[in-house]
């Protein structure tokens, strides 16, 4: 990393207490522990972020950064719709923190993203020339070449120049934003009113750590995941404590 400055970052979550599809999301529990938190504790490993911030309407949420001593921005109800955007949140939350170098939206609907993810996506907008930084996960069975429209009760492709391929031999590769970390340059938010800029460079993240929670059945997968982990992980240490912890080497 560019250490030639010490740019100062802060983080920012965006977490309203509405969801329609996915009643309380935000809080709900999953595997033993709110949705949100998932998120909070990765940031709080971040070696380069100076200050997290969650943005919110929610008491409940509010309650929860209190007891897990995480600063929170009260956000009024107007930057709190369905309709609102991200960026006039954001926007609400820089008017009152105004000396910051480089922002992080890390959304909090992925809970199987990692502080890695967080720090490399940071490292790469400073060492790179682009406005921001996009995490996204390459996609399959949704290729620009298999996605269709209907007409006259007729399928219709929508992107016809590009063949329908082999899913292994799908060209050109297809990437789509994954719905958890977003890092931009504050002066570029306030010049284009908007994260991405004009040179947004991604950052692939792995499939297994990719799930955004916008449906019921999402938050099911992520349930399945987590448990998943949780048993590997679980394996490992019953392993390493029934050879001592030691390995095989002498």
């Amino acid at each position: 990393m560019n250490t030639n400055k010490n740019y100062k970052i802060l983080a920012i979550t965006l977490a309203r207490g509405g969801s329609k599809r996915v009643p309380r999301k935000n809080i709900k529990d999953l595997c033993g522990k709110p949705l949100l938190q998932y998120t909070t504790d990765e940031v709080k490993k971040s070696k380069y972020i100076n200050k997290y911030i969650i943005s919110t309407d929610d008491d409940e949420i509010i309650y929860f950064c209190k007891k897990e001593n995480i600063d929170y921005h009260k956000r009024p109800s107007i930057y709190a719709q369905d309709t609102s955007t991200s960026a006039s949140a954001i926007q609400n939350v820089l008017d009152d923190y105004t000396d910051y170098d480089i922002i992080v939206e890390i959304m909090c609907t992925n809970p199987l993203k990692k502080v890695n993810h967080i720090d490399e996506c940071i490292e790469k907008l400073i060492n790179g020339d682009y406005d921001s930084v996009v995490s996204v996960v390459r996609i399959w069975d949704n290729h620009p070449s298999r996605v269709k429209f209907i007409k006259d009760d007729l399928l219709h492709d929508f992107y016809p120049e590009i063949p329908e391929s082999r899913r292994q031999d799908l060209t050109p590769e297809a990437y789509a934003r994954n719905g958890s970390i977003y890092a931009f340059w504050k002066e570029s938010f306030e010049k284009y009113k908007n994260r991405l800029g004009e040179k947004c460079s991604p950052y692939i993240m792995p499939e297994e750590n990719t799930i955004n929670i916008d449906e019921p059945i999402d938050f099911e997968l992520a349930k399945l995941t987590i448990q998943k982990q949780n048993k590997s992980i679980s394996n490992i240490d019953y392993e390493s404590k029934m050879d001592g912890g030691c390995s095989n080497e002498w």
